[in-house]
């Protein structure tokens, strides 16, 4: 989980690769509509982002997923990973978390990609950090991503 340009794309597929499970990437979960706003600018609403995080509670939900996976989510509200564990109660969550100015010069130099350095701010303002019920851990995302894999296998085998 964590902001646009955190990260989670590619240590998710990193991490994936370690544990041999299936990897699925959030962004594709998007509408048409919802990456066209996103485009244009526009920071998605509560009531647009429910149907994508039902879609993801819904892959994280199948059979072929039993015996793990890993799925790169923004899942920035406390709300939304709510969602998700109705998918999967036994999620654990990798905050990738980090200074704003870092991700925003990421964005900027991100090519092909829907979402705008402009929406670094509201993906920051709805930001709700991983709280004491819920099973996870907060890494600083600057760090290299073999460490960031480890750190967070270490914390998953504890």
């Amino acid at each position: 989980m964590g902001v646009t340009g955190s990260g989670k794309s590619t240590i998710g597929v990193l991490l994936a690769d370690q544990l041999k499970v299936p990897f699925a990437d959030g962004d594709d979960f998007h509408s048409d509509r919802a990456r066209a706003l996103m485009t244009a600018g526009q920071p998605l609403t509560d009531a647009d982002r429910a149907p994508w995080l039902q879609a993801q509670a819904a892959w994280l939900a199948q059979p072929a997923n039993r015996n793990g996976c890993v799925l790169a989510c923004s899942a920035l509200k406390r709300r939304y990973r709510d969602v998700l564990r109705t998918g999967r109660p036994d999620a654990w969550f990798l905050h990738l978390a980090g200074d704003p100015v870092t991700v925003r010069d990421r964005v900027d130099r991100r090519l092909g990609h829907f979402m705008p350095a402009t929406l670094v701010g509201s993906q920051y303002a709805d930001l709700e950090p991983l709280q004491p019920d819920e099973r996870g851990v907060a890494v600083d995302f600057d760090r290299p991503p073999s460490e960031i894999v480890r750190e967070f296998l270490a914390a998953l085998a504890a």
